[in-house]
Formats: C-alpha cells, structure tokens, sequence
C-alpha cells in the first residue's frame, strides 16, 4: 500500500467510524464502543506508518481536481512533510488516548453515542487540517472543527453554562474565520492557486501584491482558532464541556490548527515585517495575561484553559521569530503533557463525583485517594513548568533560545524587536507558570476544603491512559531535541546555555515563591477555625478568614462547607487578583463595546418594523378594509331591497343623462 493511500486513509477511517456511530448509536448501542476505539487506534497506527515512512525527507505530494472552477482550481490534496507527519501522530495519540478514557469517563451518559461519534469526527477534520495540501480543502476542515466543538462543548445542554459556552465559543471562533477566508481567497488570487506548494511558491518569487494585509487576516482567523489575544476569551469557558472533551481541543485539535496553520505557511508571515511584530505583540499578550489570569482561577479546569492559552503564545512567540521547528516541537511536547494534564483532572473530578467540585478551593485529601492522578499530575505540572529533565523544558528552552537567536543577531528570519518582545514575555511567563502550576498542585492535592465523599475507584481504562501520556512528557524532550532537526528544517533545537539558565532559574523562583505563600498562608489560617469560612460559603473566603482574625472570633459548630482559604494566588497577585480572576473583564468590554450595540441595534430594527413598516402596511390594507366593510352591510340578502336599489340608481342615472342632454 503506496503511503498516500495510508495518508487519505487516516482522516477517512475516523470519519466512516463517526458515520457510523451515529446510524448505529440507537439501533445496536453494543457496537457504540469499538466503532469510537478502534477507527481512531487504527488511524494512529496509519499516522505512525506514514510518519516513518516520510522520515523527514522529501515531503508527499498528491492532488486531483475536484473540479474545474474557471479560474482558480480547487484539488483534493495531500502535502506531508516531517511536521505534518508528527502531528498528525500527536493527534492520533491523544484522540485514541480520549476515546479510550471518554468509555469509563462518561459509561453512564445517554448521549454517549453522538459523543463519540462527534468527537470522531472531530479528530477526522484535524487529520484533514494536518494532511490537506489545499486551502480550501483545508477551511473545510478548519470549519468542521469549529461545529464539533459547539457540539461538545454543549454536551450538557441541560445547564445554561454549556449552552452559553458552546455558543460563545462558536461565535467568537466565526468572528475571526470571516477575515480568514477572506484573507484565503486574497492569497489565491494573488498566488493564482489554493495548493500550499505553489503559494509557497509564489512568497518566493515575490510575486505576491499584498503581504502584509493577507497576513494579518489570516492572522485574524488564527486568533480566534488558537485562542490568542483577543480572541482568547472563548476558551476558559469551554470547560463547560465534558473534560475529556477538553483534553482533545487543547491538546491535538481546535486550538493548535492555528499554529499549525502559520507553521505551515510561515514564509508568507516572514515577508511581512509588520505582521511578524504584530504577531509577536499578540503572542506576548497572550502569554502573560493568560498566566496571570491562570493565577486567579478557583475552578481547575479554568487554570488550565488559561494555561493553554499562554502556551499557544510560546508557539506564536516561537513563529514570531521565525523558527516553526520550534513552534511544532512545543506544540507535540504541550500536546502530551496537556492532554495528560486535563484526563488526570477528570479523575479529581470524577473522584469527587460531580463537574461542579472542580474548585480548588474544596478540595482535600486528593492524593491518598487517586494516587495514579497524583503522580501523573505531578509529571505534568513539572513538564508544564519547564524544569529538567521534563519534556516541557525543552521545548520551551527552544522557543526562548530562537528568540535569544534573533536579539543577538545569529538570525535574520525575524526583526529584533520581535525577538525583545518574545524574550521578555517568554521568562516573565515562566515564572508565571511556575506559580499557578505550584499554586494548582498544592490546593489540588493538600488542600483544606471539605471532604467529598469516596465514589470508589476509577475505571481501569481511565488510570491506564494517564501512565501512558506519562511517558512522552517525561521522556519526549530529551531525544526529541536531537531528532527532529532531521524531520523539520534542520536549525538546532537544543537548548542554550543563557536561556536555560534564566528559564529554569525564574521558573524555580515562581515555584518557591508561591510554595512559600502558601505555607504564610496555610499558618495564618490555621489560628482561626475553618468554622468560620463555613459561615459564609458563598462569601470571599479570604475575607472571613482575615475577618475573624482580626476580630478575635472563632466559630463553632459543624462544617457542612469549607473552602480553603490558604489560596497563595492572593497573596501574590495583591489587588490585581480581582482583575485577574475575571479575565480582566475582558467579557465586559466586549459586551459594551459589541454585545450592547448589536442589541441595541436589533432593538431598533424591530422597533421600526413593528411601529413604522407594520404601521404603513396596516395603513395600506385599511380602505380596501373598510370599503369591504361597506359593501358586505350592503349585502342584506333582501330581494326587495335590491329592486329598490337598483330602481334607485336607475333613476338617479336618468336624472343625470337628462341633466348632461340638457347641458348640451
């Protein structure tokens, strides 16, 4: 079987399983499982083969018109080189990984079936993404993506947060997709195709009119995919969704289409100075935002939606400075680790036995109980935290060495102002991410909220995916550094010597500094009973807590509710926690910037078509009403008074025909 058949049958295989998932789903709901499992096993192991077979060499062409358009053609088809080969491994990997986790995580669920079906489909459009040597072929995917995650996010229906979210996330997605697909047919006309090689091309050539404006709409569109800034806002309230739903939008698909996008199409970002800053504008944004942001967050689903976020910003960051070998390299190292991150947070939560104990701050005594999530969690946190040898360092040690690169002038792919903007953002973040993933392991795992009750013990299959993504993101890094230079354009990716030294030495810094707020925090707390945070359960517990302190008022009684108020995140935020913990009321802007006026205006167009166009309308119809009115009062149904009419007008008409003669 020649390798491009391989590779149309990876997105194919997982596409005919959500077909036929969704026929089956209701009639023979035995054959719900294996159609979710195996589709997608086998497509990684498809991935797998074309990946070795590709091996980093010549990328795989193949293309045949769908059908003649006139002008520009549209062609189904396939463009693999050694990042497309990699990642569509990563998304195989971690679809299987969710597909598998998803049957004990969600055995109970009734929808289960169109769940699985759709996230089949999901990770169906990703491969399309991943392999498509078309533009157009490509939006294609890029916008069925968008559909499965109004989907899933929406799983639970029932409650107003999935529906708000599902909504949210598919509307702010489309805001940025308008200027990308106009963006897209800019770049095909001035590149005279929708292939991927004669695009490139055509950048080369320099035969492109508009760099720089084609580049910052799809720019646009990669925003609100990636969830950069300020496109961003959708993502923290996606956890609304089902977690293993998360896991697979912030590991393999929806949110690193976007990177993979400009990885693949960097060349026509570099011959644009402007957008290349901009990019990296955003991308510092991003980064420290979302990692504030992530300091303030309670729920723990939403400390790592904004930790996506700010890794994204490495990515973009990485792009920015004209390197994707290091982009991709972080983006399949975040892909293990995050995935890992967000399915061992399904069984905190799973422990607890509902979504809505996700807050840490009611978390107690985790560790004893989930030991698998505990240790699995841990290499995660650390990977997510860049400390050796974990693969998160270095990855991350990529990004920041390409971006020390181009400040020293070894590079000429980016402007140094880029490179400034990449560097700074990209330590200050590091000491960020340190701090929230510190501040997450210790309320998730010793934490002195109250005790939910024991709901036994996870599913095998749930336990046994967690040690399996355990392995890339402890071992990932440390060969990977050295091989894929060979599968992407060769530069080196191995860490630097001031980089690492600064990375690691700010990373430490974060995690020390919050591990000592937490235990200021954990011993001031510890003078007043937690009976005074159950007092007020839905109150600031901080406050209580500093309250009673301050008064010299223990409470007494039993706790029904405590959270737990050894939170480091205020102590270390101070007055920005506030600001930070509510996005910084980003929502808010948008909603008086946007939301209000489109209300309004929906509010006056109605006003006007009820009152103004209704008004004339009914205005019009009014005489011929009214006339009718008369005519039917006219129909008596009294012969005599039809004679008397008629011998009425008979001689009325006589009088005038005289009366004219007469005239004459």
């Amino acid at each position: 079987m020649t390798t491009t058949t391989l590779a149309v049958l990876v997105p194919l295989l997982p596409f005919l399983g959500a077909v036929a998932g969704l026929l089956l789903g209701r009639t023979a709901p035995g054959f719900v499982r294996p159609l979710a499992v195996l589709p997608t096993l086998t497509a990684l192991v498809l991935a797998a083969l074309v990946a070795a077979r590709q091996g980093g060499d010549t990328a795989v062409d193949a293309a045949t018109e769908l059908t003649p358009t006139g002008s520009v053609p549209i062609e189904l088809a396939l463009h693999i080189d050694g990042f497309a080969a990699l990642v569509a491994v990563l998304v195989g990997l971690v679809a299987s990984c969710v597909q598998i986790y998803s049957t004990g995580y969600l055995r109970d669920d009734p929808r289960y079936p169109s769940y699985a079906a759709l996230v089949s489909l999901f990770t169906s459009a990703m491969l399309l993404v991943v392999y498509s040597g078309d533009l157009i072929v490509l939006l294609v995917g890029w916008e069925v993506m968008g559909i499965c995650s109004y989907f899933l996010v929406g799983h639970y229906w029932e409650t107003p947060e999935a529906r708000a979210a599902s909504l949210k996330a598919f509307l702010v997605t489309k805001l940025g997709d308008v200027p990308f697909l106009i963006g897209l047919f800019a770049l095909a006309t001035d590149a005279g195709s929708f292939r991927i090689t004669r695009v490139l091309g055509a950048v080369a050539s320099g035969s492109l009119d508009h760099p720089t404006l084609i580049a910052l709409l799809l720019l646009a569109g990669v925003a609100g995919k990636s969830a950069q800034f300020p496109l961003h806002t959708w993502l923290p309230d996606a956890m609304a969704g089902p977690t293993p739903v998360s896991a697979l939008i912030h590991a393999a698909t929806m949110v690193a289409a976007g990177v993979y996008f400009v990885a693949r199409l960097l060349p026509l970002f570099e011959a644009s100075q402007a957008a290349m800053v901009v990019l990296a504008v955003m991308a510092a944004v991003t980064m420290a935002g979302s990692a504030l942001a992530a300091l303030a967050q309670d729920d723990i689903k939403r400390v790592l939606a904004y930790s996506t976020i700010g890794q994204l910003g490495y990515m973009s960051g990485a792009l920015a400075v004209g390197d994707r070998g290091a982009a991709v390299f972080h983006l399949l190292s975040h892909g293990a680790f995050k995935a890992l991150l967000f399915l061992a947070a399904g069984v905190i939560i799973h422990a607890a036995g509902t979504n809505s104990l996700a807050a840490m701050s009611r978390m107690r005594n985790l560790r004893d109980r989930i030991p698998d999530a505990y240790w699995t969690m841990t290499v995660a946190l650390l990977a997510l935290a860049a400390i050796p040898p974990f693969s998160g360092f270095f990855s991350k040690e990529a990004v920041l060495g390409v971006a020390e690169h181009v400040v020293t002038g070894h590079t000429e792919h980016a402007p140094a102002a880029a490179g400034w903007i990449v560097l700074v953002a990209g330590l200050l973040t590091a000491v960020l991410t340190a701090a929230y993933a510190m501040r997450l392991w210790l309320l998730a795992f010793r934490g002195r909220g109250a005790e939910a009750p024991d709901h036994g013990r996870q599913p095998l299959t749930m336990t046994v995916v967690l040690w399996v993504l355990a392995v890339p993101s402890l071992a990932l890094g440390g060969f990977a550094f050295r091989l894929l230079p060979d599968w992407f354009d060769g530069r080196d990716l191995g860490p630097t010597l001031t980089t690492s030294v600064l990375g690691t030495g700010v990373a430490l810094v974060g995690g020390i500094v919050t591990y000592a707020a937490w235990r200021h925090t954990t011993a001031l707390t510890a003078r007043v009973p937690l009976g005074a945070v159950a007092a007020h359960p839905e109150g600031d517990a901080a406050q209580v807590e500093a309250e009673a302190i301050a008064t010299h008022k223990p409470a007494y009684g039993d706790i029904a509710y405590a959270p737990d108020p050894a939170d480091p995140g205020r102590l270390l935020l101070g007055p920005l926690h506030r600001h930070a913990a509510a996005g910084f009321h980003l929502d808010a802007l948008y909603r008086v910037l946007f939301v209000r006026p489109v209300q309004a205006g929906a509010s006056l167009v109605r006003f006007l078509d009820r009152e103004v166009v209704e008004t004339y309308v009914r205005g019009a119809g009014a005489l011929p009403r009214w006339l009718g009115t008369a005519v039917r009062r006219a129909q008596t149904g009294n012969v005599q008074t039809y004679v008397s009419a008629l011998l009425a007008g008979t001689v009325v008409l006589a009088v005038a025909v005289v009366l004219v003669a007469t005239g004459a």
